[in-house]
């Protein structure tokens, strides 16, 4: 049996993991998908040209897609810490990934300073994934 490409292997993980966030917040419709299978398409070049990189493409990816999301629908995914400080509601504000090119990302609320998950696990028991039209 061949090994599968460590560098495939890793566009894979990338899109499992985001598509697994999508799902958590209800918003892994078609079109979103498609959005998914683009910043797939094209982190492939970009993990051709520098291997090293791969342990990267999952954050990048994350970021692809939300940005694409932001520009169509809004926020995603929105922040589950700052629904309320002190009984007053906080603007809704969305997610980011942290490290911004690094391995092993995390959805971060940059306003509180704390990690909400994983990429791929915002599922996980956090009730977050909301916006982009998904609540």
């Amino acid at each position: 049996m061949d090994e599968v490409d460590p560098l495939e292997r890793a566009l894979h993980s990338a899109r499992a993991l985001v598509l697994a966030d999508l799902a958590a917040g209800g918003v892994a419709r078609a079109d979103v998908v498609s959005l998914v299978e683009e910043s797939v398409s094209h982190r492939r070049w970009w993990v051709e040209q520098w291997p090293e990189g791969a342990a990267f493409v999952a954050g990048l990816v994350a970021q692809d897609v939300q940005d694409a999301l932001l520009e169509r629908y809004g926020r995603w995914p929105l922040c589950p810490v700052c629904t309320e400080t002190g009984g007053v509601e906080t603007e809704p504000h969305a997610l980011d990934v942290e490290p911004e090119l690094g391995p092993d990302p995390h959805w971060v609320c940059s306003e509180a300073g704390v990690v909400v998950a994983a990429v791929g696990a915002l599922g996980a028991g956090t009730g977050t994934g909301t916006g982009a039209g998904g609540s």
